[in-house]
């Protein structure tokens, strides 16, 4: 089984992908960490004619197995991460990466912006995560403070609200839902209020499905 989960930062989609993957037992990759991973990794060719060329090739050379969310977490990084996204060549690099863990055999939950679109647009179940912008900063600064960062709100918003317009207007992203995608809105639930109802939506697809043999 496939599980597809798309959606804009800090909407809950990460979360709930990996409590997707808990619940049903399948591994988990949260593809904008390899986003994030390639804008660290030209972070210092920042504002530099060197900057596009220094992503793709961090694209080029990205490890699955070394992406640490606590190191990769930060607002600046998700900014550059957004940047990276809009190039082309960093996209077709990671796709490669993102469509044989989704492949995998028993299946696999992937989330990201285009998983449902691009990715995996043959996935068993896609579901499209929204909040509002205030939501959703409110849950990435918690995020940043739990781990000792000290946050500006203001600016936060500003970011995800820049990040938001960036990923809609990417000519290479396909940042909408997909057409046969379920919309779950988390603006008012907790996590585990979005997990269940995620699971509810998961099984009751699954359940009109024919079993795959």
């Amino acid at each position: 089984m496939i599980i597809a989960v798309d959606g804009p930062a800090a909407s809950g989609k990460g979360t709930l992908a990996a409590g997707l993957a808990g619940y049903y037992r399948l591994p988990h990759l949260d593809t904008g960490l390899l986003y994030r991973a390639v804008g660290r990794a030209a972070a210092r060719f920042d504002n530099t004619e060197a900057f596009e060329a220094e992503a793709i090739r961090a694209a080029q050379h990205v490890n699955l197995d070394d992406l640490n969310p606590e190191a990769l977490g930060s607002a600046e990084i998700g900014v550059l991460a957004s940047r990276v996204a809009v190039i082309g060549a960093v996209r077709e690099a990671l796709f490669d990466h993102q469509r044989r863990f989704a492949l995998r055999p028993g299946g696999a939950v992937l989330d990201g912006r285009d998983i449902g679109t691009t990715i995996a647009p043959d996935a068993d179940v896609k579901l499209f995560i929204e909040a509002d912008s205030r939501a959703r900063m409110e849950r990435r600064a918690r995020q940043l403070e739990a781990r000792g960062v000290a946050v500006d709100r203001y600016q936060l918003f500003h970011q995800i609200e820049e990040r938001d317009a960036r990923d809609r207007l990417n000519p290479n992203g396909g940042f909408f839902p997909a057409a046969d995608a379920h919309l779950l809105d988390t603006t008012q639930l907790d996590i585990e209020a979005a997990l269940r109802a995620a699971v509810a939506i998961v099984d009751g697809v699954m359940a009109t499905k024919a079993p795959r043999f």
